[in-house]
């Protein structure tokens, strides 16, 4: 009987791991490699906040997992992780119902030899009242079309009014997420200028950033916090740092001192945590924010059939610093579980994951980028304007070269900028 492999979650580690192990065994009938997601299509998680403004089309830019999965030799299934039986070496996936609520597929239970926890992460509110209730995330790829639906909305409200009334955006929180968001909304502005919204211009919106450390982008060197700083300012960006948010309203937030903040639309970007479904799944080992704890090689420290990479894994390094969740440690984690499950198939030695930080890069839409990069002896090179801006496209262009070979990634390349052209620069509906 064929060894199956079950990766569940098709995001930049998991298709990537997925793409590797299914072209790795696709004349080995003994091996079958199954990938499971609860959507049909993959976006670059780092891209949601270009979804979220209209600059990215799911529809156009996305990919497909079961053309993806003919064209790389694995099997696709659509299915969402309800729970774990580790005796019986099976996953439980939820039923799939249709948008009127039938049942298409029920309740069903998938085999493993070995298992892939990919699933990346979701936002970690820390119990804030009322953040469920009336804030955006930008969790998942329809949470950032409601997004785009609700500034087309308010935008369209704009145009058609005499009033003066800046649409108010809050972000909260200052990592990557929040900070590039901010950006985008600004080119949303300008673009939307063009299609008839003769009445928006960059007065039009008021957003802020709230942070609760002393700056934004506090895991990225001071340099990149303070440069980004200025250039948020230069858009029109109010920055609140030490700033804590004690509630959430419909109508605004509630910060330091009870002062009230209002606004027309609250995002949520203020930290991460795993999925509430992996907080100790099949009895596995997880931490406080229901990461999957793994060993040296990025198996759970419970079960040596059982991997996980990614947002949803916590890896202690030997200074005592855990990997952060970007999508580099995605995808350097990938290769460490594809040579490790075929080593264990081939009955070889593991190998230990080792991480690299390459560097961080941050984009402000298409007016500038700035971050660092890591040289050969570990320093930090910082980088900024159209150099930086060209290495931040780079990184997803090396996405999809492992995704689908380096000519593929050119003539996607290609259709990109032709489409440049033909389409409109803003998805407008």
């Amino acid at each position: 009987m064929a060894k199956q492999i079950v990766i569940v979650g098709g995001g930049a580690g998991g298709l990537e791991l997925a793409t590797q192990l299914g072209n790795k065994y696709k004349n080995n009938a003994s091996v079958d490699v199954l990938l499971l997601d609860k959507y049909p299509f993959h976006i670059w998680k780092p891209l949601y906040h270009e979804v979220a403004t209209g600059s990215l089309d799911v529809d156009m830019d996305g990919v497909d997992f079961r053309a993806h999965a003919a064209n790389n030799h694995f099997e696709f299934q659509l299915g969402e992780l309800k729970g774990l039986d580790r005796e019986s070496q099976t996953v439980q996936l939820e039923a799939i119902f249709s948008k009127t609520g039938e049942e298409i597929v029920p309740e069903r239970e998938i085999h493993y030899d070995y298992l892939v926890l990919a699933i990346g992460s979701i936002t970690n509110d820390f119990g804030t009242p009322g953040v469920k209730e009336h804030c955006l995330t930008l969790d998942t790829t329809s949470q950032a079309e409601k997004f785009h639906q609700k500034i087309l909305n308010e935008f369209l409200k704009i145009k058609v009014s005499d009033g003066n009334d800046p649409l108010k955006i809050a972000i909260v929180g200052a990592g990557a997420t929040g900070v590039e968001l901010s950006a985008e909304l600004y080119k949303v502005t300008d673009l939307l200028k063009v299609y008839g919204f003769k009445n928006v211009n960059r007065h039009s919106i008021q957003v802020t950033i709230i942070e609760a450390s002393d700056r934004i982008l506090g895991a990225l060197p001071e340099r990149i916090s303070d440069s980004a700083s200025k250039i948020l300012t230069q858009l029109g960006v109010e920055l609140k740092t030490k700033t804590m948010v004690k509630q959430v309203m419909a109508d605004g937030v509630l910060i330091n001192d009870d002062q009230k903040l209002d606004a027309n639309i609250t995002v949520w970007c203020a930290g991460v945590k795993g999925a509430d479904v992996l907080k100790n799944i099949g009895g596995l080992n997880t931490n406080k924010i229901n990461q999957i704890v793994v060993n040296p090689y990025m198996q759970s420290d419970e079960d040596e059939h059982i991997f996980a990479l990614g947002d949803c894994a916590s890896f202690k390094q030997k200074d005592g610093s855990f990997v952060p969740p970007r999508a580099q440690s995605a995808h350097q984690m990938a290769k460490t579980v594809s040579q490790n499950i075929q080593n264990l198939i081939a009955e070889k030695p593991l190998v230990e994951f080792v991480y690299k930080d390459k560097g961080s890069l941050v984009s402000f839409a298409d007016y500038t980028s700035v971050g660092f990069l890591s040289s050969v002896t570990n320093k930090k090179v910082f980088v900024e304007g159209s150099i930086a801006r060209h290495l931040y496209i780079s990184l997803y262009r090396l996405h999809q070269a492992a995704l689908h070979g380096y000519l593929k990634m050119l003539l996607l390349m290609l259709v990109g900028r032709i489409n440049r052209r033909l389409r409109p620069l803003l998805k407008l509906h």
